[in-house]
């Protein structure tokens, strides 16, 4: 049986819900993040992004680009509040419900029976409770996969719905962009542009064999995807891949001795979080690496990782080697220090997934 997946993504959905909550600032270029110049945007309004104003940007940018942009502080009690609302909405419509994020998820709703089976419907009744109960908007994207469902939600954004019948795919990725596919980012575009490989429809004209000599196990998705096929079920319990805590300073850590002292309070709040989650270090909360990350003055941003299998949480002394091995040196300022562990990833085509009944 064909699959019936839905991709919903909330539109600019910070921004959405300070709009909502206060309607004066409809039509203004806003951005939801740091509200000082050392701050980054965490998203911003349509109105915003006109100016070039994006996600991830330093908010000394921002301002460059949009000098009467209104800066908003993150209110995340309030977007987790409304992220909750929003999938219990889509829960009502199938249990099959992975979330990505707070405003995005992948619905299956391949055996529910609410609008006697029609996934267009489901996702033009789900944007419209969400309109009505929640005051945002959601775009909606209707496909036999993930993958394609995803491309589709953004094909008419804001605030629109696209749907890929199984009859309509080869025709739909075509002249898909290869920036489309999932997992090629700037350097595997820029890869595949450098073999002439600019759209779906290029890409097909290459083996498996030939695509995997080139990238490894990502060729073979490639090959997939160039041809609208996608096998990922959606996936109910999501594993734990990292947790992470970092800041962006108000004045740049000068030396090395200054990012020494400002690990400890880093340390003690990814022990906090830690603690709030239950992760202990043993057991099933078992830590497999350590990180540690440095964006100096110039946003030139590395990240330096070591293992640890030590049945317990990481102190600062396990964190030090790391930051002065990416430190160097030579006394370089530094706007942002951050640190974490990774937890292994569960193998095997069951793990982390809870199949569908149907």
């Amino acid at each position: 049986m064909v699959r019936k997946i839905i991709h919903c993504d909330a539109d600019c959905f910070y921004a959405a819900v300070e709009i909502r909550d206060n309607p004066q600032l409809a039509g203004l270029p806003i951005a939801i993040g740091g509200t000082s110049g050392r701050g980054v945007v965490a998203t911003c309004s349509y109105e915003a992004r006109a100016f070039g104003v994006r996600s991830a940007m330093p908010v000394s940018e921002a301002l460059r680009l949009c000098p009467h942009l209104e800066l908003l502080s993150t209110d995340m009690p309030r977007y987790q509040a409304v992220s909750k609302q929003l999938m219990n909405i889509l829960r009502e419509f199938t249990h099959l419900v992975e979330p990505l994020s707070l405003d995005e998820a992948y619905l299956d709703v391949s055996g529910s029976e609410h609008y006697q089976g029609s996934a267009t419907l489901m996702a033009r009744a789900i944007r419209e409770r969400v309109r009505q109960e929640l005051g945002i908007t959601v775009s909606a994207g209707v496909a036999p996969n993930k993958f394609l469902a995803k491309v589709a939600s953004d094909w008419n954004k804001p605030d629109g719905l696209c749907v890929v019948a199984p009859e309509d795919v080869a025709d739909f990725v075509t002249d898909l962009p290869v920036e489309k596919l999932v997992g090629v980012g700037p350097r595997t575009a820029e890869r595949l542009h450098e073999l002439g490989i600019q759209t779906c429809e290029q890409l097909r004209e290459w083996s498996e064999m030939a695509l995997r000599e080139r990238f490894g196990r990502h060729g073979a998705r490639l090959f997939s995807m160039a041809r609208g096929e996608d096998d990922r079920p959606v996936a109910i319990s999501r594993p734990r891949k990292s947790i992470s805590v970092e800041t962006t300073y108000n004045r740049n850590l000068e030396t090395l001795a200054q990012c020494q002292s400002a690990l400890e309070g880093l340390v003690a709040d990814l022990h906090r979080r830690m603690g709030r989650k239950g992760i202990d270090g043993t057991g099933a909360t078992a830590m497999e690496k350590l990180f540690v990350k440095l964006r100096f003055a110039d946003f030139e941003t590395h990240t330096r990782e070591s293992l640890w299998r030590q049945p317990q949480l990481p102190g600062t002394g396990d964190f030090l080697p790391l930051l002065e091995t990416l430190y160097g040196d030579v006394p370089r300022p530094v706007r942002l220090l951050g640190l974490g562990v990774r937890f292994p990833v569960a193998s095997g085509r069951g793990a982390g997934y809870q199949l569908s009944l149907f």
